[in-house]
């Protein structure tokens, strides 16, 4: 992802033994992959799988992992931001993994991490709004993956009109929920949300995720 910059810490996971350094190319960038993958700057919900634990004494489970990671980064995605208002504070996280789910009831989903920081605070808010990216609006989606204390600052947003939940400007739309269920998946949470409004935004061309990278439909 662009604008950001390589997180140097000394506790950087280890890459395993028997695992090239560039194992998780196909998922985030090279610059971004150690933040993402530990409890510093980076919020950035991902295709479940991406923490994947193996059995570094197994090449066996190695080039598992590996295939796993390859073939599911070839799974091209929109990119959405997860908004709430918590104690008058407006929260969101930027997150790969949404899905519609039914109908009748209408409901959808989105699949954060048990790592998450601003999951706990939409649980408890019990309401979310997604938002969902479009073409230019990469800068967002890499502000809303930060840590920050402050990341709404200066960003154009309204409240949802039911509950309330931050919309941003010239997105492709938005779904105003209330959480439905919570289920335990892993090292993620799966999210159903009850559809409260939906509403068409004002752009055209999305904002797309594919091989660990940005991308749009006109490449």
């Amino acid at each position: 992802m662009e604008g950001q910059h390589r997180h140097e810490s000394s506790e950087r996971p280890e890459i395993p033994d028997g695992m090239s350094a560039d194992a998780r190319e196909t998922w985030p960038s090279s610059e971004l992959i150690y933040s993402w993958l530990t409890d510093s700057d980076y919020d950035f919900q991902l295709h479940p799988g991406e923490h994947l634990e193996v059995d570094s004494a197994s090449p066996e489970a190695v080039a598992q992992a590996r295939r796993f990671r390859d073939v599911l980064g070839r799974f091209a995605s929109g990119i959405t931001v997860v908004t709430t208002m918590s104690n008058d504070e407006p929260i969101g996280l930027t997150c790969q993994s949404f899905s519609s789910v039914s109908l009748d009831p209408p409901l959808v989903l989105f699949v954060p991490a048990r790592s998450s920081r601003a999951w706990p605070r939409i649980q408890r808010a019990g309401k979310f709004c997604v938002n969902f990216l479009a073409a230019g609006q990469a800068d967002l989606s890499n502000t809303m993956a930060s840590r920050g204390t402050d990341k709404f600052a200066d960003l154009d947003w309204t409240p949802s009109a039911v509950t309330g939940s931050p919309v941003f400007a010239d997105t492709l739309g938005h779904v105003d929920c209330t959480i439905h269920a919570v289920h335990e998946a892993g090292d993620h949470f799966v999210v159903i949300g009850r559809v409260q409004e939906l509403v068409v935004g004002t752009a055209d061309e999305p904002l797309l995720f594919f091989q660990g990278k940005y991308r749009t439909t006109d490449g």
